[in-house]
């Protein structure tokens, strides 16, 4: 099976300006262009022209409309990355029902874990329908077994069982809601997120146009993210769509066991845009380095962007000097910031600026709340540098506010808030969280602390995640990388976070322990001795065994709010190796 092209020859070029998905698709699917579907060898699986996707979405809706399926119904689908996820998720678009798209299990174990996060899943949107892959149609039933009114469940067989009724399909119109969209870190209590036709359309063509990625006839796409996050989502299904391009698809799981195949599709299909968290870089670069093939070309990228988790300078460099000699161009990186609640854009580098950085005074960011520069960049005692994550996407804005609610001048530190047509209406029947971060007249609390140099914005973590000790504000990310910088642990090996035991709050890190039993000691020694140098503030230190591993979220970033609450509940307490100064 060869490849689709990047170009369509039948099909006249149109970057976006649709009002709704399937009217997207349609649009698309008289063109050539189309999706691929990798393993982790680099051999094609599968592929859909975009012309096969909405005569297969047509089957499945006629086939959910055939089986009484309301419009507006809900259906759950475990977001793998395989052509079947299409065949529900647009087939749900044209018959007017709502994919609900959530994570796949994650990790060694967590069977109780992921049927769990699925009850509350299907709970908080109200599924009357829940298919996935295959090998998770056990999972599913067993879930649903709970919920009477979920009357379809299992995998593709189910859907492919269905008779297709002739039927007039009912597609989705730009005031429809188009998807529900789970938000990260929302395993305990989550959010589906409410993404409405018009208010995607608008983050598509704020993301794909001048002051986002520009895209053209010329762009193609290579990705790895998971589709049931809304980088993987947004930025490379629908956003690709959006501009009848090519997609190259390699699921997280090969990804992670073979990172080099991401740059291998890049430079074999000359893609020419492709986006990764930071960790993913640094899995690239640890595990690639050493078998970087000779052919190898980076040349064709033209963004090398980052977003979903807080973007780490030292990583994209390392990343760019390893594939320096492969064509690679720093200047290509575009750091990014986005979350579910906006779709997912809202703030993009400039094209070709690359890395830009911000080195702060550590002190006066705990103590003022203040961004002032260090004296001396290059001590990483008491500096610390933060990445520039550009402007605002064209007809939105974005303010940073202190807690009374007043904006804030340049390097103040205070919280992210940000306007314009992509945010969401609320979370999907939850009108009481939607009022504690949407304002009467619009605006978003993004919940993220931040600040600003003229018209970038800089993130500095989540409030959520903040640290107060005896007055210090500290960032868990700022302990967290002083571990990792002194090479004591593996780069998302540690995780920082605070308790309250009625003295006032405490400092917490939780380390797997990959080392030998009479090693654990001096490992935890180690830890708290650069916590105390670096942040001076002491920290009892908790290992962690390695086949327990440290939880994440469905996005596959740090949950820190979980790893406390393991810590709570217990989970740690035969590991747990307390630090203090008289025994450090």
């Amino acid at each position: 099976m060869n490849t689709f092209p990047t170009r369509n020859i039948r099909l006249a070029y149109r970057r976006g300006a649709f009002k709704s998905v399937p009217e997207m698709l349609d649009y698309a699917a008289q063109g050539e262009t189309g999706v691929s579907f990798y393993n982790a060898k680099g051999e094609i699986r599968s592929g859909l022209s975009w012309h096969d996707v909405r005569a297969r979405a047509h089957v499945v809706a006629r086939k959910l409309i055939g089986a009484g399926f309301a419009k507006g119904d809900r259906i759950l689908i475990t977001a793998d990355t395989w052509p079947g996820f299409f065949d529900i998720f647009f087939g749900a678009q044209y018959a007017g029902l709502l994919p609900v798209p959530v994570s796949v299990p994650v990790g060694i174990g967590g069977k109780e874990a992921y049927l769990d996060q699925l009850r509350r899943q299907l709970t908080a949107s109200g599924a009357v329908a829940a298919v996935g892959i295959d090998d998770l149609a056990g999972f599913l039933a067993e879930a649903a077994a709970e919920f009477p009114a979920v009357r379809l469940h299992g995998g593709m067989e189910v859907i492919d069982s269905l008779p297709e009724k002739q039927v007039d399909l009912r597609p989705l119109g730009p005031d429809d809601d188009c998807y529900i969209q789970f938000s990260s870190g929302s395993t305990r209590h989550p959010h589906g997120v409410r993404i409405v036709q018009r208010a995607l359309m608008a983050n598509l063509d704020a993301m794909t146009g001048p002051g986002g990625l520009n895209l053209s006839a010329d762009d193609r796409t290579v990705s790895w993210l998971p589709l049931y996050h809304d980088m993987g989502l947004v930025g490379f299904l629908l956003a690709p769509l959006s501009s009848q391009c090519s997609i190259d698809y390699l699921t997280p799981r090969d990804f992670a066991r073979r990172p080099m195949q991401w740059l291998n599709l890049i430079s074999r299909n000359r893609a020419t845009v492709a986006y990764s968290p930071s960790f993913g870089y640094d899995l690239a670069t640890r595990r690639g380095a050493n078998q970087v093939p000779a052919d190898l070309d980076l040349s064709c990228w033209r963004h090398a962007g980052i977003g979903g988790d807080m973007v780490r300078a030292d990583v994209l460099q390392r990343f760019a000097e390893t594939f320096a000699s492969k064509g690679f161009d720093p200047r290509i990186f575009i750091p990014s910031y986005g979350m579910a609640e906006v779709c997912l854009a809202i703030t993009f580098g400039p094209d070709h600026g690359g890395v830009r950085t911000d080195t702060i005074d550590r002190t006066a960011l705990a103590n003022e709340q203040r961004a002032r520069p260090a004296s001396d960049p290059n001590d990483l005692l008491r500096a610390r540098r933060f990445v520039l994550c550009g402007r605002v996407v064209p007809g939105h804005r974005l303010e940073v506010r202190d807690p009374s609610g007043k904006i804030v001048s340049d390097r103040e530190v205070g919280r992210i808030f940000v306007s314009g047509p992509s945010i969401m209406p609320g979370y999907f029947n939850d009108p009481e969280a939607s009022a504690e971060v949407l304002s009467a007249d619009g605006w978003l609390d993004t919940g993220d602390l931040g600040y600003t140099l003229g018209d970038d914005i800089v993130v500095t973590g989540r409030a959520k995640d903040l640290i107060i000790v005896n007055g210090r504000n500290i960032w868990p990310q700022d302990i967290e990388w002083t571990i990792e910088a002194r090479r004591i642990v593996k780069t998302d090996d540690c995780a920082a976070f605070s308790v309250d035991d009625g003295g006032g709050e405490r400092v917490v890190v939780a380390v797997l322990a990959r080392v030998a039993p009479d090693q654990k000691a001096d490992l935890a020694r180690d830890v708290a001795g650069a916590v105390r140098e670096a942040i001076a503030v002491d920290c009892e230190v908790v290992l962690v065994p390695p086949t327990m591993g440290l939880p994440t979220t469905s996005s596959g970033k740090l949950s820190r709010a979980r790893v406390r609450a393991n810590y709570l509940a217990g989970r740690y307490a035969e590991d747990a190796a307390p630090s203090n100064p008289a025994t450090a």
